[in-house]
């Protein structure tokens, strides 16, 4: 197609800073689950954009923290290797400092930025907490730490400014490729999002490390006028999985009952959901399980 753009562009940044709200409100659909707790997100999930004359695939890593298991050490190498070979690079952060000064998280993530090749777009999320006047010292200090395309403050929840950002990323793509149909706005399965929406209600009804713990597989998924799905959600202890079935099955019908409504919205149809608990003690640390459930290349 003739003057026709395209490119990749990287999300980046630690956890919970609006990375996946903000690509979901590019392409206008939940392509990646979105919780309040940090470390959501645990692969690389990758949404389409398609214009007129361009198209993006935007690419949402997981927040970059400092891990504490062979599960973390896969999701920072994987926020780590979307750099490399990208059009453009959006870092997100929040509007606070640290006594007047970048955290020293961020610090850390400006540092393995700077060999990046791509031109990066500091994205200051949440604008609409912060007073103007505090925002704009949050530029300055940010300004003068790294040679940035362009900083662009902006509410991804509210959609604030966001279509800055997005023009700034028209005017770096080159020609190129539509890669994917225009129509299409993930390269993600079906199963494969029909099981982060199931660990998404799991992070959203359970607290502390309970839901950090589980990891969901889709062990039927069968099409028809009704899709049936069994899922396995697995857990560390004993102890979690009774608080994930909950007294009676409630936790786990509340789980269930409100992950078949965002699926039957995502396929269209009417879904029958089945859900069962099993305990692999300590899966975040083994090769085999993480491989198991798609977390592949480990090798610490």
């Amino acid at each position: 197609m003739k003057n026709f753009k395209s490119g990749f562009v990287t999300l980046i940044g630690r956890p919970n800073v609006g990375k996946s709200t903000l690509m979901n409100h590019f392409i206008g659909e939940k392509i990646s689950i979105v919780t309040s707790k940090p470390q959501t997100t645990r692969n690389q999930i990758r949404s389409i954009l398609t214009g007129e004359d361009y198209q993006i695939i935007f690419i949402d890593t997981p927040g970059l923290h400092t891990p504490k298991n062979k599960l973390g050490n896969f999701m920072v190498r994987t926020a780590l290797t979307t750099l490399d070979g990208v059009d453009a690079v959006i870092y997100m952060v929040e509007p606070k400092l640290q006594s007047g000064k970048i955290p020293d998280a961020d610090k850390a993530i400006l540092a393995k930025l700077a060999n990046v090749k791509a031109p990066i777009f500091l994205a200051i999320n949440k604008t609409d907490k912060v007073a103007k006047t505090e925002l704009l010292a949050i530029i300055d200090v940010y300004s003068n730490a790294y040679p940035f395309k362009e900083i662009i403050p902006l509410s991804a929840l509210k959609g604030d400014n966001t279509d800055a950002l997005l023009a700034a990323l028209r005017g770096v793509l080159t020609a190129g490729p539509m890669y994917f149909p225009e129509d299409q706005i993930t390269d993600q399965p079906e199963r494969q999002i029909t099981a982060e929406i199931i660990r998404e209600k799991i992070l959203t009804f359970l607290q502390e490390e309970i839901p950090h713990g589980v990891a969901v597989e889709i062990t039927q998924f069968k099409e028809g006028k009704t899709v049936n799905i069994g899922a396995t959600l697995y857990c560390e202890r004993e102890s979690h999985k009774a608080i994930i079935i909950g007294k009676q099955g409630a936790m786990l019908k509340r789980i269930g009952q409100t992950a078949r409504k965002d699926i039957e919205a995502l396929l269209g149809t009417q879904v029958f959901l089945e859900l069962w608990v099993k305990v692999k003690k300590n899966w975040r640390d083994s090769d085999f399980l993480l491989k198991n459930f798609g977390f592949l290349n480990q090798s610490d």
